[in-house]
């Protein structure tokens, strides 16, 4: 039975703050992962194995539904069941798990790449961008890469860090789990196209369920994080309410409104995905052209956005240890 009661949120958020830190001074080691796969790597080959054997033409879009809907239940049952195993290993099991599905040095370092590619030659730089978006680089202006590169940290913000800490706060290693199973599912299958609408409908739709209060609280943060960024906190809450749900997801919108109006830059636009031109709307429409510089400057949002969480837990912890010694206090005083 799920546990909510403040001392099990109190044992999660400090596991959580050592988890942040291990993963922002270890990242991601290679080493490792050549040698053992990596659970999004397992998770990603299930849902594979479901796609290949469910997802067949012979079924119409009706049994496709649910054909996937049961797929994706099941893997969502594993994550939990393995989640509960995890747990009965003791908190340094839920430390080195959550530390590795976090993902907040290793989108750090993929931003910053792009950056640092930029200033170097356009070439380079649309190598690395695309290493991390599914659109089409090979014709981008470094506006066109600069824009791609802060959508997409602010967007994985959200879904790498903010949305695996809170299920982990809401459910432990199970939460996590089934969050990580959601978000790999959808990355792989929730797409609008004739093979995935139907197969990947279940997922895609509870991939949005769960990342609601995440993107959320993810802008919250960005807006903090804000002070003493061009376009600042006022700008930043302006655009989050103005265009979060213009865009076409509906959470994505948020934390990357915040950061167009933190920086003052339009993001959103035009891209290419294949032979498609996708014409995306606009966050902060008014603002101005993204450059290699705005990388930079929405990096420092973005980690900064982190510390505030990272503190904000820890001002938690410390009003729980203050809140029992108080408690201690009073019963040794009767």
């Amino acid at each position: 039975m799920p546990d909510f009661s403040l001392a099990t949120f109190e044992y999660r958020a400090a596991i959580l703050v050592l988890a942040l830190a291990l993963d922002w001074v270890f990242g991601e080691p290679d080493w490792i992962w050549r040698h053992v796969p990596h659970p999004v790597v397992i998770f990603g080959k299930l849902i594979s194995g479901s796609d290949k054997r469910l997802n067949q033409r012979r079924y119409r879009g009706g049994q496709r539904r649910l054909l996937g809907a049961m797929a994706f239940i099941a893997l969502v049952a594993l994550s939990a069941i393995i989640g509960v195993g995890i747990g009965f290993f003791g908190p340094f099991a839920e430390l080195v798990c959550l530390a590795i599905l976090l993902a907040g040095r290793s989108l750090d370092q993929h931003i910053l790449a792009v950056a640092t590619a930029l200033g170097d030659n356009i070439k380079a730089a649309r190598k690395a961008i695309g290493m991390i978006v599914g659109r089409r680089t090979d014709h981008m202006d470094e506006a066109e890469i600069s824009r791609a590169a802060i959508e997409t940290g602010a967007e994985n913000l959200s879904d790498g860090v903010f949305a695996p800490a809170f299920w982990f706060l809401i459910g432990g290693v199970p939460g996590l789990l089934i969050y990580k199973m959601t978000n790999t599912a959808d990355s792989m299958i929730g797409y609008r196209n004739p093979r995935y609408f139907a197969f990947g409908w279940a997922a895609a739709r509870f991939d949005d369920l769960l990342n609601y209060v995440p993107a959320r609280l993810t802008s919250l943060f960005i807006v903090f994080a804000s002070m003493n960024a061009k376009g600042g906190v006022l700008l930043s809450i302006k655009t989050i309410l103005r265009d979060s749900n213009s865009h076409a997801s509906p959470n994505a919108g948020w934390p990357e409104s915040a950061m167009a109006g933190s920086l003052d830059l339009w993001l959103g636009g035009p891209r290419h995905y294949g032979n498609r031109l996708r014409q995306a709307a606009k966050l902060n429409g008014e603002g101005g052209d993204a450059t290699g510089a705005n990388i930079h400057h929405a990096l420092v949002i973005m980690r900064t956005a982190l510390w505030l969480f990272g503190l904000a837990l820890l001002i938690f912890g410390a009003t729980a240890f203050a809140r029992g010694m108080i408690a201690g206090w009073q019963m040794i005083t009767g």
